[in-house]
């Protein structure tokens, strides 16, 4: 296939684009996202998580998971096993979506934090995945127990960040939960990706366990308030709310009303507030924040005041209390993404029309943007419909070295389908771009099939 004895390609995190939808005119796009924290307390995933991914509701037609976990088992044992496999988590998550035409199209990890990112298939050839980091706050910044695992993505052309974090525990810890929120949102500079800065990013969406407490109050009187659903008689003492008045800068952060109660401390295997020797005081550790980039000011004058282009919404923000392997419950919130695109066409767009096949190799045929700079590392996958990432091809072909014509901007390759069995199977053709560690091009859905019972010969049953 070329590359001499290169490995296999598809080692980079980055994913974006399939089905090459054109959309010429459309001015605006809804996107449905759901965003999942959860701190699980090195437990294993439960048999059914319907109600965390809202899978149980038929009329919820997402578009995009955000998926951030704490306190992963990051015993050595257990990351050495990571490192050879998918960890059980992420694991799980992509058996269940993956069915649903979801992919992973990134994902990021240190010790205990995990962050997860899938997306539908529409969607894919309009995000591009920039960058991941790792942001240690842990024993001075030495250590990852503690800090921010950061996605940075261009979707349909805005900037969107993503930060799953876990920050300093217990109630006198304020001041240093805050410096370690200052300094992950500081730490986040894209140098020589031309990014620009975090606080330029049209989306932040910002979420983990941040570990903010009550204060003042005595725990008869918060387990009381709870039992009696008063939870704005906490509000006023909640660590979080207090710091968003004075601090101008976390003041830009919002976040929708706390109306479940506190996810924080739970006896495991119950909904039973901590009854050990402890009595932790319960708190609202687990939240998600977003802050959207500032819009030009208009002047009082005009006339007609131009609408947004990019809008956040929140539709649910909703603990789970049904789920008790941890002292933690999981909260989700579920957003409608108002944008209007500023990429409509994807950089590589495979071409219906010229996909064939002599004997065991199927030419595959594609055009590019003019902007587009193609590398002799990109790579092109063959893939089954529902596939979990950008890894699992069952086939692919180094574009370059396997190129055999091209003309005004038409490429043709072949690539080797001979180990292929005859199935029922639907398949995906995607290109991968090495210089932007994403996919930008995608084919749509066809089968293979025997042509007269033989395998010597193949035909392309398009969907």
């Amino acid at each position: 296939m070329g590359k001499g004895d290169a490995s296999p390609p598809g080692h980079s995190v980055g994913m974006a684009a399939l089905n090459p939808r054109k959309m010429p005119g459309k001015k605006r796009e809804k996107l449905s996202v759901h965003v999942v924290t959860w701190n699980v307390a090195s437990a294993a995933p439960p048999l059914d998580l319907s109600d965390l991914l809202q899978l149980n509701k038929q009329d919820m037609n997402l578009d995009i998971y955000i998926i951030g976990l704490q306190e992963m088992n990051s015993g050595i044992i257990s990351r050495l096993s990571d490192t050879a496999f998918e960890d059980p988590w992420s694991s799980f998550f992509m058996d269940v979506l993956s069915p649903l035409n979801f992919i992973k199209i990134s994902y990021v990890r240190m010790q205990g934090l995990l962050l997860l990112v899938f997306a539908k298939y529409q969607h894919l050839p309009y995000i591009q995945i920039l960058s991941t980091k790792t942001t240690p706050t842990g024993f001075y910044g030495y250590w990852g127990n503690k800090g921010g695992v950061i996605i940075c993505l261009k979707m349909y052309g805005y900037y969107v960040s993503i930060i799953n974090c876990h920050l300093p525990p217990h109630v006198a810890n304020n001041d240093q939960r805050l410096e370690h929120f200052d300094r992950i949102l500081e730490m986040q500079n894209f140098e020589g990706h031309k990014i620009p800065n975090i606080l330029d990013h049209d989306l932040i969406l910002w979420f983990g366990d941040m570990n903010f407490r009550i204060e003042d109050f005595g725990l008869h009187f918060v387990r009381q308030s709870i039992k009696n659903q008063c939870y704005s008689d906490l509000w006023e003492k909640e660590q979080l709310t207090i710091a968003k008045k004075h601090d101008p800068l976390l003041r830009e952060f919002q976040e929708g009303p706390l109306l479940f109660p506190p996810t924080y401390k739970f006896d495991r295997n119950s909904n039973n507030y901590d009854t050990s020797e402890k009595r932790r005081k319960p708190a609202w550790t687990d939240r998600i924040l977003w802050r959207l980039k500032r819009q030009p000011q208009t002047r009082p004058f005009t006339p007609n005041v131009p609408v947004t282009h990019f809008s956040l919404s929140l539709k649910s923000y909703v603990s789970h209390m049904m789920y008790s392997i941890s002292d933690h419950k999981p909260v989700t919130g579920t957003f409608d993404l108002e944008l209007k695109p500023l990429m409509t066409v994807p950089l590589i767009t495979m071409m219906p029309d010229g996909l064939c096949t002599m004997e065991n190799d199927m030419l595959v045929s594609y055009s590019s943007t003019p902007d587009f700079h193609s590398s002799s590392w990109d790579w092109i996958g063959l893939y089954k419909v529902g596939m979990r990432h950008v890894n699992d091809y069952v086939s692919y072909v180094w574009a370059r070295d396997n190129q055999i014509s091209f003309s005004d901007n038409l490429n043709q390759v072949y690539m080797n389908i001979s180990n292929i069995p005859e199935t029922e199977d639907q398949f995906l053709l995607c290109y991968y771009s090495n210089n932007l560690n994403s996919v930008v091009g995608i084919s749509k859905p066809f089968k293979v099939r025997a042509a007269g019972g033989g395998k010597e010969k193949v035909l392309l049953e398009r969907i």
